[in-house]
C-alpha cells in the first residue's frame, strides 16, 4: 500500500528521475551524498551499547557513595559517545563551498576553486582502515594549489561505508564527481 506522504528517501513521482531536488533542498548546507554503510553504522552502535553499560556502572558506583569514581566513569561513557558519533559522522561531505572530508581525527575543507579533478581510480587500498591494502577503486581528489602531494582517498570500495556494497560506491562516486564538476565550473 503506497503512502500518501513524501519523505526524503523518495521522489514526488514514481516516473520522476532520481536527480530531482526535494523542495526544502538547500546547496549551501553540509551534507553527504550518500547513506553511512552498515559496518560504520554497526560499529557505532556497539560502542552506543558499550556507553549504556559504562553509564549503568557509573549510576551503581554514584550509588555505592563514590562520586569521584562515578564522575570518572561517566567521563569515559561521555568519550565513548563522543566517539560513536565522530564515528557516524565520518567521510565526505558536499556542499556549495567545497569538499570536507571528515575522518576521525581530522576533518579537510577544500574550497571547488582549489579543486582541479575528483576521479575514481584503480589502486591498492585499506581494508576497513586497517594496515591490509587489497586491490579495489578510490576516489580521489587533485588540488590545483598542491601538485604531486600524497592525498588519502575520499572513498574507497574497502571502508566502512562500501565494504560489500559496489553499486553504492559507484554511486557515490559519480555523486562527489558531479558535485565537483557542476561546482568547479560556476
Amino acid at each position: 500500500m503506497p503512502l500518501p506522504f513524501l519523505t526524503a528517501d523518495r521522489a514526488f513521482d514514481t516516473e520522476a528521475a532520481d536527480d530531482v531536488a526535494l523542495p526544502h533542498d538547500d546547496r549551501d548546507r553540509w551534507r553527504r551524498p550518500y547513506r553511512p554503510g552498515p559496518w560504520r553504522v554497526a560499529t557505532a552502535a556497539l560502542c552506543l551499547l558499550l556507553a549504556s553499560y559504562v553509564l549503568s556502572a557509573a549510576v551503581i558506583i554514584a550509588l555505592a557513595g563514590t562520586v569521584g569514581g562515578a564522575a570518572a566513569v561517566f567521563g569515559v561513557a561521555l568519550l565513548i559517545v563522543a566517539g560513536a558519533v565522530r564515528l557516524l559522522r565520518m567521510g565526505v561531505w558536499v556542499s556549495a563551498r567545497g569538499l570536507r572530508h571528515v575522518g576521525f581525527f581530522v576533518t579537510r575543507t577544500v574550497a571547488w576553486e582549489r579543486v582541479a579533478h575528483v576521479r575514481t581510480v584503480q589502486q591498492p587500498v585499506r581494508w576497513l582502515g586497517l594496515p591490509r591494502t587489497v586491490q579495489g577503486q578510490a576516489l580521489v581528489l587533485a588540488r590545483a594549489d598542491r601538485s604531486g602531494d600524497a592525498v588519502p582517498p575520499l572513498l574507497t570500495t574497502h571502508n566502512a561505508d562500501f565494504l560489500s556494497r559496489a553499486e553504492a560506491f559507484d554511486r557515490a562516486a559519480d555523486a562527489v564527481e558531479a558535485w565537483a564538476a557542476e561546482n568547479r565550473r560556476g
